[in-house]
C-alpha cells in the first residue's frame, strides 16, 4: 500500500473516531428540550462564606457586594471575605465600606487568582474560621447576583452536591461583537452544556466564576491548590479524575463583565488556552488512569480530555495528515476547497448554536431585538478567532494579566434593560 492511501485510512479513522467521541456535544443541544429538571429535595440552612479575590476592582466591586447584601438568603448566614491582591487602588477601602472582611496580600512572584483564593482560606483557617462555614462560594468583582442566587444555590447544595454551580449571564452583552460574543458562549455553556450535563446525571463543569464547594470537599482537596493560569478548569480536571460530581443551578442567575478591546480579549483567550495546556499535561496521567476506573469517573475523564490539549491536538492532527495526504498527491485545489469547507461548516456549525441559544434564552439577553439577531451573524467569527490565539499561544510566554472592569452598575440596571 502506498504511503497516500496509507494516511488517507489513518485520517478517515482517526476522524471517525472523533466525530464519535464530540457526537455527546451534539446530543446535549437538545437534551433540556426532552428531559425535565427533577425537583429539589428539602432545602436545609447552610452557612455560607463568599470569597472574592480583587485586584484595582474599586469601580465595580461596590456592587457586587451590595448586590451580595440584598440577598434574600438569610443574612446572618453569609459572610463576606474579599482579598484585595496586589492592589494600588482603594479596592480594600471600598470593600470594608461596603461590609466585607478584608485582606491585603502583596505577592509579585505568586501572582493568580488561585493563589489569591489560597491565601484567603489560609487566613480563615488560621484565625479559626473555617470551619464555621458549610460552603464557600467564590466570585469575580466584576459579579452581579440576582436578589436569589444563594437562595438557589443552596436548594443545590441541598441536592447533596459537594461542588455546584449556577447560570452565567453577562452585563454588558449588547456592546459590541466580542462582548456579545462571550455572553452567547457562556450562555450555550450553561444551557446546553451544564444543564444538559445535569439532566443526564453527569458532572458538570465551573467556568471561573460563580460556582462553590463545601468545606468537606476543600478538605478532600487539601485546601485550594489550584495554580495553573486556568485553576477553574484545573479544579473541574480534579473533581472528574476523583469522582466528584458538579452540580449546576439553572435558577442562580450571576452576571458579568466581558472584555470589549480586541486586544485585551486576545491576551485573556491566550491564558486561557496556556493554562488549558497547563491542566492537560499536569492531569494526563490521573485522566488516563480515569478512562479505566469505570462509571462516572470514566465518563467525566473521557468528557475532560476530549475538551482539553488531547481533544484539540487530535483534531489538529487529522487536519494535518490531510493537508499532508493532499501535499503529496499534488492536489492543491482539493486542499484550498478543502479549507474552504472547514471555514464555511464552522461558521455554520457557530451560527446554529448562537441561534439555538439565543432563541432559548432569548429574554435573558440583556440586548434589543436588533442587537440579539445582528450578533448571530458575528458569534461564528469570534468563535473562530479561538484558532489563531490557540497557534499564537504555544509561541507566547505563559502568564496571569489581570482584566480591567470598567461596567460600574447595579443589578436593578441590568435587569431594567432586559
Amino acid at each position: 500500500m502506498e504511503i497516500i492511501q496509507i494516511l488517507k485510512l489513518i485520517s478517515i479513522i482517526l476522524s471517525a473516531l472523533l466525530s464519535i467521541c464530540y457526537l455527546y456535544q451534539f446530543v446535549y443541544l437538545f437534551v433540556p428540550f426532552f428531559k425535565k429538571q427533577k425537583p429539589h429535595k428539602e432545602a436545609k440552612p447552610h452557612r455560607f462564606a463568599v470569597l472574592v479575590a480583587a485586584r484595582n476592582e474599586e469601580a465595580v466591586l461596590p456592587y457586587l457586594l451590595d448586590s451580595i447584601a440584598a440577598q434574600d438568603y438569610p443574612a446572618e448566614l453569609v459572610d463576606t471575605y474579599v482579598v484585595a491582591d496586589n492592589c494600588t487602588d482603594r479596592t480594600a477601602e471600598e470593600a470594608t465600606a461596603h461590609g466585607a472582611h478584608v485582606y491585603e496580600r502583596f505577592n509579585r512572584v505568586q501572582v493568580g487568582k488561585g493563589y489569591a483564593l489560597n491565601y484567603l482560606l489560609g487566613q480563615l483557617k488560621e484565625e479559626g474560621r473555617l470551619d464555621t462555614y458549610d460552603a464557600f462560594l467564590v466570585f469575580d468583582a466584576d459579579n452581579l447576583l440576582k436578589v436569589d442566587y444563594i437562595t438557589e444555590m443552596n436548594k443545590t447544595l441541598s441536592d447533596g452536591f459537594e461542588a455546584f454551580c449556577g447560570y452565567r449571564n453577562s452585563k454588558n452583552y449588547a456592546d459590541n461583537w466580542i462582548s456579545s460574543g462571550y455572553a452567547l458562549w457562556f450562555l450555550h455553556d450553561s444551557v446546553h452544556l451544564n444543564q444538559s450535563r445535569m439532566l443526564v446525571g453527569t458532572t458538570c463543569a465551573v467556568s471561573g466564576t460563580g460556582f462553590g464547594f463545601t468545606r468537606g470537599m476543600l478538605e478532600r482537596c487539601g485546601g485550594w491548590n489550584f495554580f495553573t493560569l486556568t485553576e477553574d478548569i484545573e479544579f473541574d480536571t480534579w473533581c472528574a479524575t476523583h469522582g466528584v460530581r458538579i452540580g449546576y443551578c439553572p435558577d442562580a442567575m450571576l452576571y458579568d463583565e466581558q472584555p470589549t478591546d480586541l486586544g485585551v480579549s486576545w491576551r485573556q483567550r491566550t491564558r486561557w488556552v496556556q493554562g488549558g495546556i497547563q491542566v492537560s499535561l499536569r492531569y494526563a496521567g490521573a485522566l488516563l488512569r480515569g478512562l479505566f476506573k469505570g462509571g462516572r469517573v470514566s465518563y467525566a475523564s473521557f468528557e475532560t480530555a476530549t475538551l482539553s490539549l488531547w481533544g484539540y491536538g487530535t483534531s489538529a492532527l487529522i487536519m494535518g495528515l490531510a493537508m499532508i495526504t493532499t501535499f503529496l498527491s499534488g492536489e492543491w485545489p482539493g486542499v484550498l476547497v478543502a479549507m474552504g469547507m472547514a471555514v464555511l461548516g464552522m461558521y455554520a456549525s457557530m451560527f446554529f448554536i448562537g441561534l439555538l441559544t439565543t432563541v432559548t434564552e432569548w429574554e435573558k439577553i440583556n440586548a434589543t431585538p436588533k442587537q440579539k439577531i445582528g450578533y448571530l451573524f458575528t458569534f461564528p467569527f469570534f468563535m473562530m478567532t479561538f484558532v489563531p490565539i490557540a497557534i499564537t499561544a504555544i509561541f507566547r510566554k505563559a502568564q496571569w494579566v489581570p482584566i480591567t472592569h470598567t461596567v460600574a452598575v447595579s443589578v436593578s440596571q441590568v435587569t431594567s434593560a432586559q
